[in-house]
């Protein structure tokens, strides 16, 4: 139960986890998205707007040239009324008049009385003759500032405002006017910066500005908005980007997890518990067939997970043979059948238990060392122990031929397990050169039915005897299998199965063999079996 709520919280956790990363990897990725965008409109807006502000420039140079043009005395009641038409006519002009010198001669407003009479100073000069004067009295009418443009003797007192529609909910709009020496000039505030007569897109600070500058008159187009504006306008973006990374990362976070504790973390309580020596063996009888004397044990692994579930062996060593450290079972295992068993392996050197060991096993140069320092440590002989090999951990042929060479000359037995399902033939059994095959038990449970798996047992056990083989036959469950085999030319027959006894613990095992004072332990033992 802890780790199914383990196995919980780390879904929980990871899908949580990742859903979190793919959120910010959503508000990141909407954020590119939004500035690109921002980027985009602020651009075309500035192009657009720039086209308005040409048209703003030559309406007012035009009105200019018409001043300048003028066929009235200077500054007469005349030219004034003339200028007058001209400043009604223009949607850009808010006055206009005579200048001299930065002395205001007469006003469409003022007339030529009550006019300042100091001597004022441009802001601002220009390439093509033009003069600007900012904030000038007395045209502050009710606090508005007032931004003159001069070209030759005539002014004109230009609106503030440039429109163009379209703006973003946000941004605002700046008219720059350059000057003569890289000078410039916002034709609404004053303001002064280089930034704003380049061509281009910038961010600075928090503010996201594009500018275009016109090749007709000196002047630039500013379009700005704050990354606030800008982010709130892209609030859609956002919420799309945020909701779909989300969810494909905390998918993948789930599915991820769900593998983890599928795979990976069942290598891990696996580990955990070969390091806490959480495995466990039983024993099944093994009987000679003509006498039924019990003659040996086949030893198996046992292992339930930390939840309360048994894993099967054909899962857990499969994992650890694909993980590497199958080894580790094999060791652990041998610790156990001698610590269970040792006693009755010394007592009755006859009596033979076998461990099955893997390609992984036979590959291993250590494990031959590893087996003969255990046994010795132990005081059990290596006659006591067969070593029992399935076909398929054969596959590596060599080094296996070596490895039985070596098993056999310190003394133990070798069989071959599950015969018939791997490799089997006359000369692979030579080259291999074993004790015993043991025949598999879907050969067994054939007899009796019919199937044409039985028709191959008759030729199981003859080249068991031109080999001169010994034979064990596992899953014996009824009396019709064991008659079948008993019935055999050969006396070496010996078999294991549900009719003789189901796998046991060690003390259960060994109050059985107690209770039969006649049995006879000098006979061959049997695989104790990884898989």
């Amino acid at each position: 139960m802890r780790t199914v709520k383990r196995r919980i919280t780390v879904a929980f956790a990871a899908t949580l986890i990742a859903t979190l990363v793919g959120g910010a990897a959503g508000y990141l990725l909407a954020g590119a998205i939004v500035l690109r965008v921002a980027k985009s409109r602020l651009l075309d807006q500035s192009a657009r707007s720039l086209k308005a502000a040409d048209v703003y420039g030559a309406d007012i140079r035009k009105a200019l040239a018409a001043m300048n043009a003028s066929p009235y005395p200077y500054c007469s009641d005349s030219e004034l009324t003339y200028f007058r038409h001209i400043v009604f006519g223009s949607q850009y002009l808010k006055e206009a008049g005579r200048m001299k010198g930065g002395r205001i001669d007469c006003s469409t407003t003022f007339g030529r009385k009550e006019l300042p009479q100091e001597q004022f100073k441009p802001s601002l000069s220009g390439e093509d003759g033009f003069q600007v004067y900012w904030n000038l009295a007395p045209f502050r009418i009710g606090g508005e500032a007032s931004s003159i443009l001069q070209m030759g003797a005539s002014y004109v007192d230009i609106a503030k405002q440039l429109r163009s529609g379209g703006l973003p909910r946000g941004a605002s709009l700046k008219l720059t006017l350059r000057g003569l020496n890289g000078q410039s000039i916002d034709q609404q505030t004053a303001e002064s910066g280089k930034a704003f007569q380049e061509d281009g897109f910038r961010r600075v600070g928090p503010i996201l500005s594009a500018t275009s500058c016109s090749t007709l008159y000196p002047q630039c187009v500013t379009v700005a908005i704050s990354d606030v504006d800008a982010n709130r306008m892209g609030r859609p973006m956002f919420a799309v980007c945020i909701a779909l990374m989300a969810l494909v990362c905390g998918g993948i976070g789930f599915f991820q997890s769900r593998a983890y504790c599928r795979d990976c973390t069942m290598e891990q309580r696996l580990r955990r518990a070969i390091r806490s020596d959480g495995l466990r063996m039983v024993y099944q009888p093994i009987v000679e067939l003509s006498s039924g004397r019990v003659v040996g044990a086949e030893a198996l692994a046992r292992w339930t997970d930390e939840d309360g579930s048994a894993v099967t062996p054909d899962v857990f060593i499969a994992l650890a043979e694909k993980r590497g450290f199958v080894g580790e079972i094999t060791r652990l295992a041998l610790r156990h059948v001698l610590h269970e068993l040792g006693g009755l392996l010394r007592a009755e050197p006859g009596f033979q238990v076998s461990v099955n060991v893997t390609a992984g096993d036979l590959s291993d140069a250590s494990f031959v060392p590893m087996l003969e320092t255990t046994l010795a440590k132990a005081g059990v002989r290596a006659e006591s122990m067969t070593i029992e090999i399935t076909e398929t951990s054969t596959a590596r042929y060599e080094s296996a031929i070596e490895t039985i060479r070596l098993l056999r000359t310190a003394g133990h037995r070798v069989h071959i397990d599950d015969f018939g399902t791997g490799y089997s033939s006359l000369a692979y059994l030579q080259d291999l050169s074993v004790d015993a095959i043991k025949i598999d038990k879907i050969f067994t449970q054939s007899v009796g039915t019919g199937s044409a798996a039985v028709s191959i047992l008759p030729q199981i056990l003859a080249m068991a005897e031109v080999l001169n083989l010994e034979i064990v036959v596992e899953g014996i469950e009824t009396e019709e299998q064991v008659g079948y085999f008993a019935s055999s030319s050969s006396r070496r027959i010996r078999a294991q199965g549900w009719l003789f006894g189901r796998p046991m613990a060690a003390s259960k095992f060994l109050a059985m063999r107690a209770e039969d004072p006649e049995e006879d332990t000098g006979l061959l033992g049997e695989v104790y079996s990884l898989a």
